[in-house]
C-alpha cells in the first residue's frame, strides 16, 4: 500500500491503473478528506505534513473511471484514511448477456431485471422533475413504452395521491412477457394495463391517445427504427398539446454498478455522438412543433417536452 501525500491526482491515478491491472483491488493512504472541507481539489494543507486535498466525491469520480467500487474508507491516522478500489466484474452486465429469445433479453430471470434505476439518485432526481416539469399531476391518459417491471409508475405512485392515481388510465407495453407479468401483478388495478407487444407493431393494439407518453432507455434500440419510431408515437398516440418524457441512457452496468458515459458500438470507450445526434432531433422536431424542450440529467438525459401552442 503506498502513502499519497503532496501528489496530484494524475500520478494517484497512474499508479491505481497500474496495479489494478494485475490486482482485484487496491490500497492507497491518503488525506482524510474531512480536513478540508472548504478546500478546492488540488489544494494544499499543512497538518502533521503537508497534502493535496480531494474530496470524497472526487474519489468517487475516479473510481467509476477506473470501473471499481470505492469501499468503505478505514481511518489509517489522525490525519488520514485508507482508501479500497475494488475492480467490477465488468463481464457481468446485461449488455453482453444472451438468451434464446431475445424478448426475454430483459425478463424476470435477467440481470438487467434486478436494476431498479428509482434508487439510483442520479436517475430519480431527473425523472422526478421531469414528471413535475410535465405536470404529471394533471395528465389522465399515460403511455410507457418499455416499462419492463413499471419501476416509472411505481414512482408517479408515490407522488400523487390515491385519490389522482385513481383518476389515471396507466398503459404499460414491454416486448418481455415475464416483466409483463410482473408488472400486472404490481399493480393489480383496473386503471393500469399492460401489454406484452412489439412497438413495431402498435397499430394492432388500437390505444387511445395519451396526454403523456413515457419511454426511457427504449426508443433506441437496435431493432427499432429511432427517428421514425419517434415521429410516429408523436404524430399517432399523441394528443394535441399532450407532453412527452424520453429517456436517453448515458451509461452502461458493470456488475451492479450504472457507469457514467453511453457507448457506441467499436468503440473501447464511452462515445455520444449517437445519443446526442438523437437527442437533438427530437429537440428540433419537438420545438418546431411549439413544444417546450428541456434537456436534464446526467446517466440519462431527461428530453420533457411541454406544448406552448395557445
Amino acid at each position: 500500500m503506498k502513502k499519497f501525500t503532496t501528489h496530484n491526482i494524475h500520478e494517484i491515478m497512474n499508479y491505481l491503473q497500474k496495479n489494478l491491472e494485475q490486482s482485484e483491488e487496491v490500497k492507497i493512504e491518503v488525506l482524510n478528506p474531512d480536513y478540508g472541507f472548504e478546500l478546492f481539489a488540488g489544494e494544499q494543507v499543512q497538518l502533521d505534513e503537508l497534502y493535496t486535498y480531494h474530496s470524497y466525491k472526487a474519489w468517487n469520480d475516479l473510481s467509476e473511471l477506473l470501473f471499481c467500487k470505492l469501499l468503505t474508507p478505514e481511518i489509517s491516522s489522525k490525519y488520514t484514511v485508507i482508501l479500497t478500489f475494488k475492480k467490477v466484474n465488468k463481464n457481468s452486465s446485461f449488455h453482453n448477456n444472451s438468451y434464446t429469445s431475445n424478448y426475454e433479453k430483459y425478463g424476470e430471470d435477467s440481470l438487467f431485471f434486478r436494476i431498479n434505476k428509482n434508487e439510483e439518485p442520479s436517475f430519480l432526481y431527473y425523472y422526478k422533475q421531469a414528471l413535475k416539469n410535465a405536470k404529471i399531476e394533471n395528465k389522465i391518459n399515460i403511455l410507457n413504452l418499455g416499462i419492463n417491471k413499471a419501476d416509472e409508475f411505481a414512482l408517479i405512485s408515490e407522488l400523487l395521491d390515491e385519490k389522482e392515481i385513481n383518476s389515471k388510465q396507466f398503459v404499460g407495453i414491454d416486448f418481455s412477457k415475464s416483466a409483463i407479468n410482473h408488472a400486472k401483478k404490481r399493480f393489480p388495478y383496473d386503471n393500469f394495463n399492460f401489454y406484452c407487444h412489439d412497438i413495431n407493431d402498435l397499430k394492432s393494439l388500437n390505444l387511445k391517445k395519451a396526454d403523456l407518453l413515457i419511454s426511457i432507455g427504449t426508443l433506441q434500440s437496435s431493432t427499432l427504427n429511432f427517428k421514425k419510431l419517434f415521429m410516429d408515437l408523436f404524430q399517432n398516440y399523441l394528443e394535441e398539446n399532450g407532453s412527452l418524457i424520453l429517456g436517453f441512457p448515458n451509461c452502461r452496468w458493470h456488475g451492479s454498478e450504472m457507469i457514467y458515459g453511453a457507448k457506441a458500438a467499436n468503440y473501447s470507450f464511452s462515445e455520444q455522438s449517437v445519443l446526442y445526434k438523437d437527442v437533438y432531433f427530437c429537440k428540433k422536431y419537438l420545438q418546431q412543433k411549439k413544444y417546450r424542450v428541456t434537456l436534464t440529467g446526467k446517466n440519462y438525459l431527461f428530453l420533457t417536452a411541454t406544448s406552448i401552442k395557445k
